[in-house]
């Protein structure tokens, strides 16, 4: 995938769901045993995808298996504060970081409740490479990565290596029946496994996680969860499916 630039489910006690009723003065007057029942707030992010058809972005089912050339970009939001970093690992076995960068926007910190599209400017990434999957890394981090001075590569590309296993995209029967559009069941946002080979430059990175996550599909939209406060990066992977 190329840049191109234009010429959980969280089971609350009944002792929890009375303290969360509790108005602020009272709850500021609790005993610290019974402060400690009050349910944390979830931290959540979603994100989308969409396909430029014509003069017109559309979202697209996180699964669609696109056409090579076909032009797309991604939504976020979260309701935290933090910042956001996105890589490609593409069926040529390449990697491209693809925010922040140059063309993409320098600008990664992320807002509570604000919506980004990312690319953050005019630009788009463009669908290229072998039939398969890219598999896109966006990791979210309560502080920002450094990297000596070089703010807008905080992530030193990993060396190129042998392609990911080819798994030629497959429609889903009953989905192109229904509303006659290719799309992979087996693409879209999941988490990082314990067995999932991590790339170089995120395989040691003090406080990554990935398998506390929750992972939820929402019409066609991904919501990511984490149920206790995010204490260092977390990361989760996107399989965009193309022929």
């Amino acid at each position: 995938m190329k840049i191109i630039l234009p010429l959980l489910i969280v089971v609350c006690s009944l002792a929890a769901q009375d303290a969360a009723r509790l108005a602020p003065q009272d709850a500021a007057h609790l005993a610290p045993q019974d402060a400690a029942i009050i349910p944390q707030p979830v931290q959540r992010m979603e994100i989308s995808l969409e396909r430029q058809d014509g003069n017109q972005w559309k979202t697209v089912d996180p699964g669609f298996v696109f056409e090579s050339g076909d032009r797309v970009r991604f939504r976020f939001r979260s309701n935290f504060d933090g910042y956001l970093y996105v890589m490609d690992y593409g069926t040529s076995g390449s990697y491209s970081i693809l925010f922040p960068h140059e063309e993409t926007g320098r600008e990664n910190r992320i807002a509570e409740g604000k919506e980004y599209q990312i690319p953050a400017t005019k630009a788009w990434f463009r669908i290229s490479g072998p039939p398969g999957h890219d598999i896109v890394y966006w990791l979210v981090s309560p502080l920002a990565l450094e990297n000596g001075n070089d703010a807008l590569s905080p992530l030193p590309l990993p060396r190129p290596k042998q392609p990911p296993k080819i798994l030629i995209p497959r429609c889903d029967d009953a989905i192109f029946r229904a509303r006659g559009e290719c799309v992979d069941s087996g693409a879209g946002l999941r988490g990082i496994t314990e067995t999932d080979a991590l790339p170089e430059n995120m395989k040691d990175m003090p406080g990554l996680k990935s398998r506390e996550l929750v992972i939820m599909r929402k019409e066609d939209r991904f919501l990511v969860s984490s149920p206790v406060p995010l204490s260092g990066p977390i990361l989760y992977q996107f399989r965009l499916a193309h022929k």
